[in-house]
């Protein structure tokens, strides 16, 4: 650390980044005041649960609660003033405080690690049945619908949307998932593995129409009773998931200095260029020099590797590391896993195990010039690392092709 260190970390955003900023500055040893600030009145909790095991059927009682770390963990370990259920409404970057309503919050470092926010669906308030899936309130209410046997629909036919959907059908529920595009997942994954992830749907009976948008949702006494679709249809629904893409949480920081740009506006070191103001995990649009442009994750990995990185670049000025990575991201749909690893603008997508769309295990690679530069595996959990690695050195087409046959040959195909 410098010869004046900093006495006095703010952490805006009580999640999965905002929690590894603050061990990473412990374990960094760092000695000043540590303040979390969460709009949510609960301790930071693992999200991507709340749409997987969270609503599994097979989870009897209540479900566990996936919560990081106890508060007396936070207080007593961790040494952190916990601040939930209060959101930050603004950022004075001149006499460096965060302003949480009528408080000032003063600070020598900020971590901004306030994540994104479900988009909402126009005319859907007040509904009650009507839900995003982002957070845990969210999922409690979701699966006390599904645990009622609410006949459900599911906009968006994206990846939380999807897992909704597949908990809903091992249940044995009536479930239709509705995509206005169509292709599935084309920004995702690209328009051919769209088509071949989506297919899971229909091979475990789930209804799935592309195509076709919303008109409107239908209620009764404030209570959803269906979806209007633009063709005119109605789908009977009891609940109602909008799945139709995140916005990242950036308004507190309206008219201050940084920069917003799809998020927080960052370098390699995750800095925004206001002294002192970092950014890490689903609000950070920062520069990937592994891929050569700027990126905002909404990822797991990545939200956790970005603030530690960010906690090093604030603690150690003077030798700051860039943060790059290959991106990868999962979701389980029915009893299948998907994962991605790299970016999906490719010249060209080539499956090298199996049939996509067909069989239950399948891999595709990405090509880029002469260089892999992504992967995609259904059932491929022991493999799709491999790949990340190659990735993550710049290896060639080739070699991630020969890494293909060896696999072809070693499982005697």
């Amino acid at each position: 650390m410098t010869d004046n260190p900093p006495r006095r970390l703010v952490v805006v955003g009580a999640s999965l980044a905002g929690l590894r900023a603050v061990e990473a500055a412990r374990r960094q040893g760092f000695e000043g005041r540590i303040t979390l600030i969460g709009a949510e009145e609960h301790l930071p909790y693992d999200r991507p649960p709340l749409s997987k095991a969270y609503l599994d059927v097979l989870d009897d009682g209540d479900p566990q609660i996936p919560f990081f770390r106890t508060e007396d963990t936070f207080r007593e370990e961790l040494r952190v003033e916990l601040m939930l259920g209060a959101a930050a409404t603004g950022l004075d970057t001149d006499a460096r405080c965060v302003i949480v309503g009528e408080t000032t919050v003063p600070y020598d470092i900020l971590v901004i690690a306030t994540g994104a926010g479900a988009r909402s669906l126009p005319g859907t308030d007040g509904i009650d049945g009507v839900h995003a899936l982002r957070t845990l309130d969210d999922a409690r209410a979701v699966r006390e619908a599904l645990e009622s046997g609410a006949r459900t629909v599911v906009i968006g036919a994206g990846f939380i949307g999807s897992e909704v959907a597949s908990n809903a059908n091992k249940r044995g529920l009536e479930v239709t998932v509705v995509e206005a595009m169509p292709t599935p997942l084309v920004r995702a994954i690209g328009a051919d593995m769209g088509t071949a992830i989506a297919a899971l749907h229909e091979q475990n009976g789930t209804e799935l129409l592309c195509g076709v948008g919303v008109s409107k949702i239908l209620s009764d006494a404030g209570r959803v009773t269906g979806v209007e679709l633009a063709d005119g249809r109605v789908l009977p629904a009891d609940l109602v998931i909008v799945g139709i893409g995140s916005i990242p949480a950036t308004e507190w920081l309206t008219g201050s200095a940084v920069r917003l740009d799809n998020g927080v506006f960052c370098d390699e070191y995750l800095a925004t260029g206001v002294p002192g103001v970092f950014a890490a995990g689903d609000v950070a649009n920062w520069y990937n020099g592994l891929f050569d442009r700027h990126q905002r994750l909404e990822h797991w990995t990545s939200a956790a590797e970005q603030a530690s990185a960010a906690i090093h670049n604030a603690l150690h000025p003077e030798s700051p590391k860039p943060y790059a990575t290959v991106p990868y991201f999962w979701s389980d749909w029915y009893d299948s896993r998907i994962q991605f690893v790299g970016v999906t603008d490719a010249d060209e997508i080539r499956p090298v195990e199996g049939a996509p769309g067909a069989d239950r295990r399948w891999v595709a690679l990405y090509r880029t010039g002469d260089r892999i530069t992504g992967a995609l595996a259904v059932n491929g959990q022991n493999v799709i690392m491999k790949y990340r690695m190659l990735i993550m050195r710049g290896a060639s087409w080739a070699e991630a092709l020969e890494l293909a046959e060896k696999r072809k040959v070693a499982a005697g195909r």
